[in-house]
């Protein structure tokens, strides 16, 4: 029931976008909390105390924090449509990569995206090379888990709605469609899914958003 179910997250949030896609594709009900973080309310400082931000998903009463965390908790309570491959080789591995594209994808782009001069110069050749590494995962492959979308692509769904929107927020192309073939198709396919696209925030906002970040101060 959705009174049993909340989701504390933001418009914008990525990481809360994951739990959104995740909760639909397995046709689970919630509520949704959006939250401003320049005044975080009570109920989301009680149930994250340690890190004081989005998502939580509190589900009767009991909050679970972390998106990748959150991701495993979905998976393991409603088992329909499962995220997560069952072989325990595959298992680790889209773990592995899940931790890869947070760790070492997301900060080398957003390196890229908030780098001045020689900076953001310096920041293209590690988020080309992290990239590339991705590519190489999916040859062969509609989706990183097959030909369903599941938990790797949740997690790196970001780069299908979010990286052309760093490129218009600061005016340079990153990405090259013609040199990550593999890629560029993933990121069509996952967004084109209409329980991805249907739960993408507007993009225009999205564009004014990452532009003021980004303005000189």
């Amino acid at each position: 029931m959705a009174e049993e179910l909340k989701l504390h997250t933001t418009w914008s949030s990525r990481f809360g976008l994951r739990i959104v896609w995740a909760l639909h594709i397995k046709g689970i009900e919630y509520d949704a909390i959006f939250e401003d973080l320049s005044q975080k309310s009570p109920e989301l400082l009680q149930y994250n105390p340690i890190h004081k931000k989005v998502p939580v998903l509190v589900h009767k009463g009991k909050p679970i924090c972390e998106s990748l965390v959150i991701l495993e908790y979905i998976d393991e309570t409603w088992k329909e449509a499962p995220l997560l491959p069952q072989d325990p080789y595959e298992k680790a591995m889209a773990r592995f990569w899940a931790k890869f594209g947070d760790e070492k994808l997301l900060p080398s782009i957003w390196s890229v995206f908030t780098g001045q001069g020689e900076e953001k110069k310096e920041a293209l050749g590690p988020a080309m090379k992290n990239l590339e590494l991705l590519e190489e995962q999916l040859k062969e492959k509609k989706f990183f888990g097959g030909e369903e979308i599941g938990y790797l692509d949740l997690v790196l769904g970001w780069l299908a709605y979010l990286l052309d929107v760093f490129e218009e927020a600061i005016d340079l192309k990153l990405f090259d469609a013609g040199k990550f073939p593999h890629l560029s198709a993933w990121m069509k396919n996952f967004y084109d899914a209409p329980v991805i696209k249907e739960h993408c925030p507007p993009r225009d906002k999205l564009v004014t958003k990452y532009q003021t970040a980004n303005a000189p101060k």
